[in-house]
């Protein structure tokens, strides 16, 4: 086993001290989202720095801490905030959390973000299923020393967004009048803002919404086998598709002001797994 795996199992074990074991989802929250955890039942909080290894989430939004308890029927595992690339952690720490998930026996993982609209179809504030990713952060979270203890060397990549969990989703928005879009995730490095220039060759690459998260996650969670669901709010027009400045701020305002009908829409998958 190496220090990596030991780290990953010494976490988990932490963990499961304090009653979290398997669950039957795992929620990773984006910019701004966090306050989804507040819906979770029998709620057992554990801040980042209570967790052996854990990385920390310092970005303004994502508060820090894991929730496990109960959800439209169903035990969940949610982690409002997340490390990100950008502030200087490895991949290998991004994705720690992910590792840890799947020690646990945790079979599937639905992943948020908060992304800028580069399909000009797309209205500030619409919940995007995401359908592929593009991977432009330069780096892969599987590079290093090879540890099978951690999953196939060469992982299938053809499927990285499951259809089925998609197929879901969709008809949950439709029964519960949530407009959905479906596009693919662009996710660059960051953390300054993309140029306009830089979104035209994104959307001319297919990509539908861009930010700075997520791929790294997915990649893990399918090299371990769990299951992938991914959905970004579009919290506002890429660089270059109005004329105006991006800010952070306004990413906050977007989320916040849909987070009733994202709420319903997790809610109402994870209550049909």
């Amino acid at each position: 086993m190496s220090d990596y795996t030991d780290r990953i199992a010494e976490a988990a074990g932490a963990l499961r001290a304090r009653g979290i074991s398997g669950a039957d989802v795992a929620i990773v929250l984006g910019s701004g989202l966090g306050a989804f955890a507040d819906a979770i039942e029998g709620a057992t909080r554990v801040p980042y720095g209570d967790i052996p290894h854990w990385p920390a989430a310092k970005v303004v939004g994502h508060v820090g801490v894991l929730v496990a308890g109960r959800l439209a029927g169903r035990t969940v595992v949610t982690l409002a905030g997340r490390a990100h690339f950008y502030e200087g952690h490895p991949l290998t720490e991004v994705t720690f959390a992910m590792r840890v998930l799947g020690a646990l026996g945790v079979p599937r993982v639905i992943l948020t973000n908060a992304a800028g609209g580069i399909n000009t179809r797309f209205a500030t504030g619409a919940l995007m299923l995401i359908d592929d990713h593009i991977n432009l952060l330069g780096s892969n979270p599987l590079i290093g020393p090879f540890d099978p203890a951690l999953g196939a060397r060469f992982p299938d990549m053809t499927e990285v967004y499951s259809r089925r969990l998609r197929a879901l989703a969709t008809e949950v928005a439709a029964t519960a009048g949530i407009a959905v879009e479906h596009g693919v995730y662009v996710a660059v490095h960051g953390p300054s803002y993309e140029t306009p220039a830089e979104i035209r060759a994104f959307r001319v690459m297919g990509a539908d919404a861009v930010g700075m998260s997520t791929a790294p996650e997915a990649i893990v969670a399918r090299q371990m086998g769990l299951e992938v669901l991914g959905i970004s709010c579009i919290s506002n027009p890429a660089a270059g598709v109005v004329d105006a400045p991006l800010n952070h701020d306004d990413v906050m305002a977007v989320t916040t002001r849909v987070r009733g009908q994202f709420i319903q829409l997790l809610e109402g998958v994870v209550g049909r797994l």
